[in-house]
């Protein structure tokens, strides 16, 4: 799975704003709504009910908030770059300033797991991480991690 299955540019964010977790996925769950025509609560509670298994901030500033959603057909994914970071309850407990939502459908197992694994390549990769935090436009983020992809 490469990433350019999961975002494409239009739905990426170089300057979302929220001033908390629940802020943060109500704000997500509006927009991916309005731009995938998936009901907003479903995607509000997804990820709600995934956030208390364990937080989703995989550490460094990054989170990958996702949950699985009924009636749709393949994963989509949304980044947004926070204008400013926010507390996450991340496993290094560090705010975070980068998250990259992922919405699979119910039954993706396998598919879920290898969008995850593409996902946290490309946000673990420090390089990346420093070239999309510098930033100011949805297209350089997306060509950073195309790159970070290859």
């Amino acid at each position: 799975m490469k990433i350019t299955d999961l975002v494409q540019v239009d739905g990426i964010d170089a300057s979302f704003e929220a001033s908390s977790k629940k802020q943060l996925f109500q704000k997500l769950a509006e927009y991916v709504s309005k731009h995938y025509n998936i009901e907003e609560t479903s995607i509000f509670d997804a990820l709600l009910e995934r956030e208390r298994l364990g937080a989703t901030g995989i550490g460094g500033g990054v989170a990958i908030p996702h949950g699985k959603i009924a009636g749709i057909g393949k994963p989509y994914g949304f980044f947004a770059k926070l204008k400013a970071p926010i507390d996450f309850e991340s496993t290094d407990d560090k705010p975070v300033d980068l998250v990259f939502l992922l919405l699979a459908p119910e039954d993706a197992g396998a598919d879920h797991l290898k969008a995850l694994a593409c996902i946290s390549k490309i946000l673990r990769n420090v390089a990346a991480i420093k070239k999309i935090r510098a930033a100011t436009s949805a297209r350089e983020i997306m060509d950073t991690m195309i790159e970070a992809d290859n």
